[in-house]
Parts: C-alpha cells; sequence; structure tokens
C-alpha cells in the first residue's frame, strides 16, 4: 500500500476514481449477493485498533492484525507481521493460506496510531484474493482494495489516518481522502451506521462530510422521487427529446460521476414504450424500468426498493 507522508507532496483531493469506485461497490455485490454484504454489519471498533507505547511491539501488532481478520470476516486467516525498513506502507503476500505473511514499514514501530489503517489495506487486499475478485489494471485493483476495507467495515482507519496540514502530508492508500469519505457514507446509509464519532483526525471528518455529500445527492437524481425541480426539469427535457441525463444529471454530483451517474431512454423493443435506464444509488448497478409515472423498483442486485418517478 502506498503512502504520502512528511512535510511535502501534495495530497490530491475530490473525485477522480468515482467511476472505479461505483464500479467496485458493484463488484462486491455481485461476488458477496446482498445478504453477504449485509454479513458486515459491524466495524471494527477504535478499542480493537489501539495500538499504543504499553502494548508489546510483535503481540500488539498481531492483536490488532486480528481484530482487523474478524471485521473483515476471515476468521481463518492469519496475518504474521513483522516490520522492515521499505517505502511502501505495507505489503502483503498473498499466497493460498491460511497464514499470510504482511510486512510494515518500519516506522510503525514507533508511529503506532496509523497500523490498523495500514493493515485494513493488506487484509483486503487477502479477503479479495480469497474471492478472485479482481480488475483488470493494477491501479484499478488498488482501488478496488480500498474501497472493499472501507465499504465492509475495516477501511474507515485508512481515512483516519489522512492529515493534511503545515508540517504533515499523510495520506494512505489510493483512493483520495473525499472518496473514502463517499464510500464510508455509502456504508453508513445501508447500515444505520454513523462513522463520524471514529475519527481523530479534523481533516479525515471534513473529508467525510464532503464524501458524505455526494453519496447523499445519490439519492436525489432523476428519476428517484426525491430528486429536486432541478433535476426534475432537466430530466423532463430529456424524456422529451429522447436525451439522456449526461454529466449535468444532479448538478456537481452528475459531473463527478461522470457516465455512471446518467439516466438514458430507450425504446422497448417489444413495443411496450420508453424505457428509462439509471444507476441504483445504493449499488450503482443499472436499472431499466418503463416509463409510466410514479412507480417502485426493485434492485435485483442488493435488492433495495427506490421511489421513482420516471
Amino acid at each position: 500500500m502506498t503512502e504520502n507522508g512528511g512535510p511535502g507532496g501534495p495530497i490530491e483531493h475530490g473525485f477522480p476514481h468515482l467511476a472505479t469506485v461505483r464500479a467496485s461497490i458493484t463488484a462486491l455485490f455481485r461476488r458477496l449477493s446482498a445478504d453477504g454484504i449485509r454479513a458486515y454489519d459491524t466495524s471494527i471498533t477504535p478499542a480493537d485498533a489501539a495500538f499504543d507505547a504499553t502494548d508489546d511491539l510483535y503481540p500488539g501488532a498481531q492483536r490488532v492484525a486480528a481484530a482487523t481478520v474478524r471485521a473483515l470476516r476471515l476468521p481463518d486467516a492469519r496475518m504474521v507481521v513483522s516490520f522492515r525498513a521499505m517505502e511502501e506502507a505495507a505489503t502483503v503476500e498473498l499466497a493460498t493460506g491460511p497464514e499470510y505473511f504482511v510486512e510494515v514499514n518500519d516506522r510503525f514501530r514507533t508511529h503506532r496510531r496509523d497500523l490498523a489503517a495500514a493493515l485494513s489495506h493488506e487484509v483486503a487486499h487477502v479477503l479479495l484474493h480469497r474471492l478472485d475478485l479482481h480488475f483488470p489494471g493494477t491501479a484499478e485493483n488498488e482501488i478496488l482494495t480500498d474501497t472493499a476495507a472501507a465499504y465492509l467495515g475495516a477501511g474507515w482507519l485508512l481515512l483516519d489516518a489522512y492529515r493534511e496540514d503545515a508540517l504533515t502530508h499523510q495520506r494512505f492508500g489510493y483512493l483520495t481522502p473525499e472518496e473514502f469519505g463517499y464510500v464510508l457514507a455509502k456504508r453508513a446509509a445501508l447500515f444505520d451506521e454513523d462513522p463520524a464519532p471514529w475519527f481523530t483526525s479534523h481533516r479525515a471528518y471534513e473529508a467525510y462530510v464532503r464524501g458524505r455529500a455526494l453519496a447523499e445527492r445519490d439519492h436525489r437524481r432523476a428519476p428517484l422521487a426525491a430528486a429536486g425541480p432541478l433535476a426534475r426539469r432537466r430530466y423532463a427535457k430529456a424524456q422529451r427529446t429522447g436525451g439522456d441525463g449526461g454529466a449535468g444529471n444532479g448538478g456537481a454530483a452528475g459531473a463527478a460521476g461522470g457516465d455512471a451517474s446518467t439516466y438514458r431512454f430507450e425504446q422497448d423493443g417489444s413495443g411496450g414504450g420508453l424505457r428509462v435506464s439509471f444507476p441504483c444509488p445504493v449499488c450503482a448497478q443499472r436499472l431499466r424500468v418503463p416509463v409510466r409515472g410514479r412507480l417502485r423498483a426493485r434492485c435485483g442486485l442488493c435488492h433495495s426498493v427506490l421511489d421513482c418517478l420516471t
């Protein structure tokens, strides 16, 4: 896992990887199923992740690793943690198990606060390896790993490790702080879980709030019934002209989401009239429903029931 630390080096912000983040959430639902995702209803706690100067080094590191394994539902996996000088925050040797060897940066011997964050990414790698879930490119796979860690209950630690001030620029992982906030807000909405009290970093909390705002806008895009007046007018115009939502659908949310945030109109080939397709605000799987006014649509992937005004 990469680490941006020290006084130099800018930290990327915004939502540049949002399309891949949404594709990652969809892929998790497809691989684990809706019921499988809902089994991850408990996040790792701050107490489980705590690792301070009073802990013996290796037993303490193993305890934190075991807590991360439990959080990601890998009870038959054992993490063997070692420390060495390295540029990365941590790396894991992927094998058949049940033992996996994780090497972490030597600085965690004394800077222990963020060890659990580094381990959460590596344990997520193990989970995805066991699920045989991967994307074609290395960068996309790392985004998938961060998304899985955050969405399944361990990755709030990765956002909490983000710090940016006059002396320190630190970010773990491959998502921007705001993208971590977006994924955590998606999880929070699914499980009615509020991670805000867990953040020790004020900058992490601010990034979570920005990500949460975008996640909430996903539920206010046309043709969802909660869409605002401007989104409804754009939708009605697109329906009349046979166009689609484009990047403008939902304002800033649409611009950030690109193609994943659009609705598209098409004629039903069987003569059933006009249909609209749009992304599920929970899992981002595209839904296709008839244009016939108010209706309730059930996502076949995440099983969410959505009020729509088509």
